[in-house]
């Protein structure tokens, strides 16, 4: 059943109790859900073009957000979502890739995020206005009423199989420039069947919704597994206002949240106790979730984070922990702390050497392929890319990893955050780690963090960058030794730069792209030209 069938589904079976709702006040039922979705389609329906296949939104995650991409798709188009966190070139860059026509947003909106789509603005207050009063009143008949075999076939949803595309989710740009990565109903719903055989959701679950719709982590966690399954859901635009989120996790009992280790740290320092009390699944993902972080969210909030692990080009989940909350009884060990957990329904993986051809045994550490229902169709008009990556139905994580004999994924670091040092590979998170222990952080802050340069000797030459401290960097350095990191591990004391801010993405992950082009311009002395 492809999402836009459980979607009319879920609605219905909520029709009088919160679906979804948000901080600017929203609060809708299902049935109010459904009908404003449906009045948005007629709007859209009118207002594109009847070969418009791709509408960019460019929205942070509201309801409005959510009605729209839910709008487009039972008109059957593709929305894609589009960072708003971006710079303009970036921007310009993905509008031009997806030949969009049409860009849902908000003048207001552009105006706070500093970035402009020209011509292409569709503004979403003014689609609003357009809705006739027959629109609103069709809208609730069918929201209402209409027998759902007679509403799938008059939205033409009988027209939609698993292979059509849902979404194109362009990639965060952390390691080069972004693409767009093609995902379809099978990718998504998938996931969306895995997060329910995980989680076991009911009625009675509430998730925060606090990661914007542009990552694959919110579009398909936050967006379409409310939309298409039992669980209401409440958005708030900032995942970084603790104090906002707080409240509207209290307000509303939430159960679920979905985060990046970034914006858990940002809770447990600036959001009450008592606010997430109703809590009993926390997710970290999207970077490593330290342990120091797992240690301090759960003395605060009386509830562990548990670690999943996905990319993008995956829909993004390839596996999780199941918090002790949602184990069933009787049933073999899900969750397995040090790890990212075991891949998710459906999903296979495996271990290769770094060249991705011979596969390795059990318990060694290499690169890690994903295959299952989840792998992307392709990037968008990209097929050289496309065979790069994905290999007789295999995707290749670039992600160093290795597996236990019960299948928990364990990864050891990034191929792309390794250094080739005196043709010794060099793990970027190792060092970070001990250079952050070394400064004192505390309940997993990041205070550092590691990139490279090239080296005319060496071939790589590591890099830290700080935030302000008192630690001399030789002494840091000299302490690196002490712990007993092999010479070539431990970056040189002329290789540390203070910063006054880490640079992150919206999503809440490090940007390496700009820590690479801070390394370059702050060393190019040091690089060869």
């Amino acid at each position: 059943m492809v999402l836009q069938r459980r979607l009319l589904r879920s609605c219905r079976s909520a029709a009088r109790r919160m679906k979804m709702a948000d901080s600017l006040g929203t609060r809708t039922t299902g049935r109010e859900l459904l009908t404003r979705i449906l009045v948005a389609r007629s709007v859209l329906e009118r207002t594109l073009a009847a070969d418009e296949r791709m509408v960019g939104v460019l929205l942070p995650p509201t309801v409005g957000a959510a009605i729209v991409n839910a709008a487009l798709a039972l008109s059957g188009r593709v929305a894609v979502n589009l960072n708003y966190t971006s710079s303009q070139s970036i921007l310009d860059l993905c509008m031009e890739r997806a030949s969009l026509r049409h860009v849902i947003t908000s003048p207001h909106f552009l105006s706070r995020v500093k970035l402009d789509v020209g011509e292409r603005m569709l503004d979403a207050g003014e689609l609003r206005r357009q809705a006739t009063a027959l629109d609103k009143l069709r809208g609730y008949l069918h929201a209402t009423i209409t027998p759902l075999p007679l509403l799938e076939r008059w939205l033409g949803l009988d027209r939609i199989g698993a292979d059509d595309v849902l979404t194109v989710i362009f990639t965060s740009g952390s390691t080069g420039d972004p693409k767009g990565v093609v995902l379809t109903q099978e990718n998504v719903g998938s996931n969306v069947r895995a997060i329910d055989a995980l989680l076991h959701l009911s009625p009675g679950d509430v998730a925060l919704g606090v990661l914007p719709f542009f990552h694959s982590y919110g579009y398909t966690t936050t967006l379409w597994t409310p939309l298409a399954l039992d669980p209401a859901v409440v958005y708030h635009a900032d995942p970084r206002d603790g104090q906002v989120v707080g409240r509207l996790a209290r307000e509303h009992h939430a159960t679920i949240l979905m985060a990046t280790p970034t914006f858990l740290r940002i809770y447990t320092r600036r959001t009450p106790a008592e606010d997430f009390s109703t809590l009993e699944a926390v997710f970290g993902a999207a970077e490593k979730l330290p342990v120091e972080v797992c240690d301090a969210f759960e003395k605060k909030f009386g509830v562990r984070p548990s670690e999943a692990y996905g990319a993008t080009e995956l829909a993004p989940l390839v596996a999780a922990n199941v918090p002790p909350s949602r184990h069933v009884p009787g049933r073999p060990v899900d969750s397995r702390e040090g790890t990212v957990g075991q891949p998710i329904l459906g999903c296979r993986a495996r271990i290769t050497d770094r060249d991705g051809v011979g596969e390795l045994p059990v318990g060694a550490e290499g690169l890690l392929w994903i295959s299952g229902p989840n792998v992307m169709q392709g990037y968008l008009d990209r097929p050289d890319l496309t065979a790069n990556v994905v290999r007789d139905g295999w995707y290749c994580t670039g992600d160093i990893a290795r597996l236990d004999a019960e299948g928990f994924i364990t990864i050891t670091g990034r191929q792309s955050r390794f250094s080739k040092i005196g043709g010794e590979m060099v793990p970027h998170l190792n060092v970070e780690e001990a250079v952050n222990a070394e400064m004192g952080a505390a309940d997993g802050e990041l205070l550092a963090v590691v990139t490279a340069v090239p080296d005319r000797v060496k071939g790589e030459r590591l890099i830290v960058f700080h935030l302000p401290t008192s630690h001399e960097p030789r002494e840091i350095v000299r302490r690196l030794g002490q712990r007993g990191l092999p010479n070539l591990w431990v970056p040189a004391a002329d290789g540390f730069a203070e910063i006054a801010e880490l640079p992150m993405l919206g999503s809440g992950k490090l940007d390496l792209r700009r820590l690479q082009d801070m390394a370059r311009e702050r060393f190019v002395e040091d690089c060869p030209s």
